[in-house]
């Protein structure tokens, strides 16, 4: 699976990430942008969407409201992958995405035709970023990752 390239030995070299180096932040961040409406856009339609490290899903969950009172809800969640999680030893709470939801596959194409970038640039960029992000994993770095 495409995971395991995930799975960091070693330091993640600065020539590992051509993409990142060519495109500026502002570039970058049109990228994830893109990258989190398609996200958005496939929950609305009750999918999930695997991007490596893990899948972003909509869970069934329960809010406390009023007198001791449970509401059932759905709320969004990214959901580490279980070998990722065993590998970095995190630690997350014991998340499923329930079995009738499918897991996608991010549409880069898709991404590139609303960000006009072509789309192996998205594809790069996305990959070279959570490379990125497990070489962080990997020395123990704090990470703070925002996704609308």
């Amino acid at each position: 699976p495409k995971m395991h390239k995930y799975l960091l030995y070693n330091a993640v070299e600065p020539e590992e990430l051509p993409t990142l180096k060519e495109l500026s932040t502002i570039e970058i961040c049109k990228v994830w942008s893109g990258m989190s409406r398609h996200i958005y856009r496939q929950l609305l339609k009750k999918k999930a969407v695997d991007i490596g490290l893990g899948s972003f899903a909509v869970v069934p969950a329960h809010a406390s409201v009023a007198e001791g009172k449970v509401l059932p809800v759905e709320r969004p969640m990214f959901i580490v992958n279980k070998t990722l999680k065993m590998f970095y030893n995190l630690e997350s709470n014991e998340t499923k995405i329930p079995e009738d939801i499918p897991v996608v596959q991010p549409d880069f194409e898709d991404i590139a035709a609303h960000t006009h970038f072509r789309h192996e640039i998205v594809e790069q960029c996305v990959q070279e970023t959570l490379l990125f992000f497990a070489g962080a994993l990997r020395e123990n770095k704090e990470v703070e990752f925002t996704f609308r």
